[in-house]
């Protein structure tokens, strides 16, 4: 049986890959900065939380690594843990930088000093970019990095550091430079879970409208129970690399909105408001990916379209809106 460490195992990644590990007969071993019950959700709904087990780590303690690394001895570490809102990097800059760049530098450094043999998986991401050109989209591995946000530098950091320790301490770790993906474990200060519990609540008599800022952005979205899967495979293949995970298409958030309320048969047009207070300093207008790497080397690509990410969020927020409910009544 191999075991695996995901740090971040509370956020929407590390408990839909948990699920996953888990069907693989793996152990799995989920660190978070703190266990309060509250952060249990997305385990406790996947219904998986007695079979991981958790426990509390700083990762910006390298001796707590350490000590975490020589007491599980894993096979693989899936690095999810992350500020990872782009809104509140520009709120929270230093705190944004300081964790998502000294948490894999520990990791990957306890990794050097415990057992050079262990695998790691880090999460990139697209905000890596910033603002790119649109003739010369899709993005692939080989664009030059330029970010836009506090959140984007941390991420970039976080990706040269991850290259590095593989290229001068034959590591093997993968990073996966992921797009937007979405899920109902989503934290609520995202707009995708905003736009959708905020329509379901409009349709219940609950809320008037729906407020938004810049709804004219292009994005590349996907479901996160498919991008996992994939994560798997970058450290279950002989070479470790860096690969694109994405949709491969842009939609803006507009079309999300108009699609999300039209499936409920809302009016978006009547329903919807823009508070220029919510648009960001800096804002990405257009970015989608080319993800021809990942499908060659590791024969993986998304097949869910558009509409079926959209009709899939809904009916899973209805789900986990009467999961809370009963919890609550419980």
């Amino acid at each position: 049986m191999k075991t695996a460490i995901i740090t971040g195992i509370t956020g929407q990644d590390g408990a839909y890959l948990s699920r996953l590990l888990l069907d693989k007969n793996y152990k799995v071993i989920g660190v978070a900065r703190n266990l309060l019950a509250g952060n249990l959700n997305g385990l406790n709904f996947l219904n998986i939380t007695k079979d991981v087990e958790l426990v509390e780590a700083n990762l910006l303690d390298l001796s707590n690594i350490i000590r975490l690394l020589e007491k599980y001895q894993p096979d693989e570490i899936y690095n999810l843990a992350a500020q990872s809102s782009v809104g509140l990097s520009f709120e929270q800059p230093i705190g944004t930088l300081e964790f998502n760049i000294i948490s894999i530098a520990n990791i990957l450094e306890a990794v050097r000093i415990v057992n050079k043999d262990i695998k790691v998986y880090q999460s990139s991401s697209s905000e890596m970019y910033g603002n790119v050109d649109k003739n010369k989209l899709p993005i692939d591995e080989s664009f030059i990095i330029h970010p836009a946000s506090p959140y984007g530098i941390s991420k970039a950091s976080a990706h040269w550091i991850s290259v590095n320790y593989r290229e001068a301490y034959k590591i093997f770790i993968a990073c996966g430079i992921l797009f937007n993906h979405e899920s109902v474990l989503r934290r609520p200060n995202f707009v995708t879970k905003k736009i959708i519990t905020s329509a379901l609540k409009i349709k219940s008599g609950e809320l008037q409208y729906l407020t938004v800022g810049n709804t004219s952005v292009q994005r590349d979205w996907g479901y996160v129970p498919e991008y996992v899967k994939v994560m798997w495979k970058m450290l279950n293949v002989n070479e470790a690399d860096d690969y694109v995970i994405c949709s491969g298409e842009a939609h803006s958030l507009q079309e999300f909105i108009e699609k999300v309320f039209i499936t409920l048969k809302l009016d978006p047009v009547k329903l919807v408001k823009t508070d220029k207070a919510l648009f960001r300093p800096v804002e990405l207008e257009v970015i989608y990916g080319n993800p021809a790497k990942a499908k060659n080397k590791l024969d993986w690509s998304y097949q869910m379209s558009f509409d079926e990410l959209i009709g899939q969020l809904i009916e899973d927020e209805i789900k986990y809106a009467e999961w809370m409910k009963s919890n609550k009544r419980n």
